[in-house]
């Protein structure tokens, strides 16, 4: 599939993200990803999280696949990520379909994945982008140097 650029979606997504991130005191780069994810109009976004993650990245996700009119799937390790992940997630009012495993198992079963965010701190980040990488779509490795 063909990615077209679409600058409404992603002004929109961008407004957005800015406005529920705001209590997270961060800025860039929740922002920038919305919008970049909303622009592509990508139909599937796909991130990975653990554990103690930045979740503004995720937010913007969540607010980029509404805009984008397309599907948010976050693939976490284990039990714990999911349900920390959904809690908070859920009190900012997303919910994105939320899958436990390994990140490149997952990413195999998931077809016409558009936009990948994946968690840089996790192992398997390498295979992950490499695998990625033989397909058609925009990936990101998520930065950590901001916390919330």
């Amino acid at each position: 599939m063909k990615l077209v650029w679409s600058p409404e979606p992603a002004l929109k997504a961008y407004i957005e993200t800015v406005k529920s991130c705001e209590i997270f005191q961060e800025s860039s780069v929740a922002e920038l990803v919305s919008a970049m994810a909303a622009g592509w109009k990508a139909n599937l976004i796909v991130e990975t999280w653990s554990h103690g993650g930045v979740i503004a990245t995720s937010i913007g996700l969540a607010i980029a696949s509404r805009h984008a009119g397309g599907r948010h799937v976050c693939i976490v390790p284990d039990e714990r990520s999911r349900t920390d992940y959904a809690k908070v997630m859920g009190e900012a009012g997303m919910l994105p379909e939320i899958i436990v495993g390994e990140p490149e198992e997952v990413t195999e079963r998931l077809d016409g994945i558009d936009f990948l965010v994946v968690d840089s701190r996790q192992k398997e980040f390498a295979r992950v982008l490499r695998l990625m990488c033989s397909f058609s779509l925009t990936s990101l490795p998520k930065a950590y140097h901001d916390r919330n």
